[in-house]
């Protein structure tokens, strides 16, 4: 995904302050930087700026132990936290998540089997190279 600059991306949000504060709600410059990382559809400012800063960048760069995640697990949408993070060759990076609720790993009606803990290799966009019996990767992060 394309991000503007940093200088840009702050000029947003000047520009949204002053309109703000133009209407009667006072604003800070910080609280003005977060509303327009959400606007962009990331969590923070922080992550905004990262993403700008590294516009080439992979997305799994910047994940980092103990972040929040969401995404599909064996199709089943998750969300959780990375518990650890590390890289293997050919551009793969092994994780471990810690899901916020048990994810059903089997499609059977007849029973359930929970994993509320995966181990996982992914991609530099956040996918697993590995797929499902249906062709689906078995983990896909949204980052």
């Amino acid at each position: 995904m394309f991000y503007p600059s940093v200088d840009d991306l702050k000029a947003q949000a000047k520009r949204l302050r002053s309109a703000m504060e133009a209407s009667g709600t006072q604003v800070s410059h910080s609280a003005a930087l977060e509303l327009i990382a959400r606007q962009h559809g990331v969590r923070d400012w922080n992550t905004l700026s990262a993403l700008a800063s590294r516009p080439n960048a992979a997305p799994v760069a910047l994940l980092s132990v103990g972040a929040r995640i969401s995404g599909r697990y064996l199709d089943q949408p998750f969300t959780g936290k990375v518990l650890a993070l590390g890289e293997l060759s050919g551009g793969l990076h092994k994780l471990t998540i810690h899901f916020d609720e048990p994810v059903d790993v089997v499609t059977f009606e007849s029973f359930s089997a929970f994993r509320q803990r995966v181990n996982a290799q992914i991609d530099e966009n956040g996918v697993s190279p590995r797929k499902t019996s249906n062709g689906l990767p078995q983990l896909v992060l949204d980052i």
